[in-house]
């Protein structure tokens, strides 16, 4: 059972990632934050933006919830886990296959192209008021019909 238990921390933690980034997307790195979240508006000037110190804190945080809980396996360490495997998924859609930082994935599949519009469609606006599509793995029904 306690295996159930954290399989199913780890997993709602990934989904609950999700809809806390897309809350402190829309709320606070397109509003107190986004003098830090601009940068990834802008052109590139370089590999890095200041927007990657979000990651870098989120990296912080998971890694401190399993090194706190390291020797029982317990709940904060499988958050800590889900934190950085949704840090993962979203380093290789976002960074990796979205922006295209690594210029080695490319696909055809439905759902992932869904994906990238609808960034793209968040990026149209390239300003901090008026966006749209906060979200990242979660893409409204419309953008996966037209794929």
């Amino acid at each position: 059972m306690p295996i159930l238990i954290n399989v199913f921390t780890l997993l709602f933690t990934i989904i609950a990632m999700e809809c806390f980034s897309w809350f402190i997307h829309k709320y606070l790195f397109h509003g107190m934050l986004w003098f830090l979240h601009k940068s990834h508006h802008q052109k590139a000037k370089s590999f890095f933006e200041w927007n990657d110190l979000f990651a870098l804190f989120f990296a912080v945080l998971s890694l401190y919830l399993m090194f706190t809980d390291r020797e029982n396996f317990g709940y904060r360490f499988f958050i800590g886990l889900g934190i950085t495997l949704y840090g993962l998924i979203y380093f290789v859609v976002h960074d990796w296959f979205v922006h295209r930082r690594f210029k080695t994935f490319k696909s055809n599949n439905a759902y992932l192209r869904a994906v990238r519009k609808a960034h793209k469609i968040h990026h149209k606006n390239r300003g901090k008021d008026n966006g749209r599509a906060f979200g990242l793995l979660f893409v409204r029904k419309n953008l996966l019909e037209n794929q």
